[in-house]
């Protein structure tokens, strides 16, 4: 099968990444870029042999419709609405960084306008295809602790996040639309739907806008109701934990035969009445990522892969616009609930 041809809106620090990631599991040609600064584009496209820059994305989508397979935007999250609308408009298909947008209405609204375009709408949301997750998601399914009824998911670190990405200091909602989105991503993954949730929230930082540590414990459909409890805290960005593990997350389930465990250095232990068996599951390590993303980034090759799978028809896509609309719908139901000290309940 030829390769397909995308264009990529957004040349920033996760582009770095990102165009790698499509080079590294082949099958798709970036031959356009986009930027609003038309210098940043140009340094792009020098770096990886892209032959057409963009200044304007509607320029893009006119010159492009026709002879690029789909877009991947890149972009601040303000921007992913107007840009889904215009792939809508020219009927091109588009993948979409997380978050998926601002609100959860204007979300609804990406959803709906290239569902009415007939348009595939994918996010990128790559967590959940980090390799130590998945291989945790695989010992929950052969059954080995039997069915969970608690769980823990948490991913705190004093990274100096905020190096990378200064914009994350200016956002007004923080942790929860940044790290929460990828988070409760990967309880939905490991654990089905919620049926009610309550969440607390606090700016530790006072030179930031949003908050930077949030709880959420969430009740689920699926694994015998399991309560599920997912901690973000990057309060601490920038003044170093004892023992650093950033970015890696890390998770602990009781199940009715065992626990299971992810920890530190990918490694995962199950534990039964047969003892305690542990093995590590580590990414693969490529040239291009950066050692301190190592798990993310080789998470972006995957997610890449079975993104690319559906755009050729020859998989399905696990993130897709409608299925991270239930994480999004969850992001801002915690804001409801730390908001107004409440629980918040979902229909089954």
């Amino acid at each position: 099968m030829p390769n397909l041809n995308f264009a990529v809106i957004g040349t920033g620090f996760w582009s770095l990444y990102q165009i790698p990631a499509w080079l590294e599991v082949g099958g798709a040609r970036p031959v356009a870029a986009h930027n609003r600064t038309l210098s940043k584009a140009r340094k792009i496209a020098q770096q990886y042999d892209i032959p057409r820059v963009y200044a304007d994305p509607e320029v893009l989508f006119r010159s492009e419709a026709g002879r690029i397979d789909f877009v991947d935007i890149i972009t601040a999250v303000e921007t992913h609405a107007p840009l889904v609308h215009l792939a809508a408009k020219y009927k091109v298909p588009v993948i979409c960084q997380k978050p998926m947008s601002t609100d959860l209405a204007s979300a609804e609204a990406m959803v709906a306008v290239c569902r009415d375009a007939g348009v595939p709408f994918y996010i990128h949301e790559n967590w959940r295809w980090q390799t130590p997750i998945r291989a945790l998601k695989a010992v929950l399914e052969q059954g080995a602790i039997g069915a969970p009824f608690r769980a823990r998911i948490d991913m705190i670190s004093g990274f100096p996040v905020f190096a990378n990405q200064p914009f994350l200091a200016e956002l007004e909602q923080f942790i929860l639309t940044d790290l929460g989105s990828h988070i409760l991503d990967v309880a939905r993954f490991l654990f089905g739907e919620a049926t009610s949730l309550y969440c607390q929230i606090k700016r530790v930082h006072k030179d930031i806008k949003g908050e930077d540590v949030a709880t959420v414990m969430m009740q689920m459909v699926d694994a015998s109701g399991a309560e599920v409890t997912v901690t973000c805290n990057l309060a601490y960005a920038g003044n170093p934990l004892e023992r650093e593990a950033f970015p890696q997350t890390f998770i602990f389930v009781e199940g009715e035969r065992g626990s299971l465990e992810l920890g530190r250095d990918y490694l995962l232990r199950i534990t039964t009445a047969d003892g305690t068996h542990l093995r590590r599951a580590a990414p693969p390590r490529y040239a291009w990522a950066d050692p301190a993303y190592e798990v993310v980034h080789a998470s972006i090759a995957s997610c890449n892969a079975n993104l690319l799978g559906a755009l050729k028809g020859t998989g399905a896509a696990e993130t897709t616009g409608e299925d991270n609309l239930k994480t999004v719908r969850l992001v801002f139901a915690a804001y409801d609930s730390a908001n107004h000290d409440q629980v918040i309940h979902f229909q089954e």
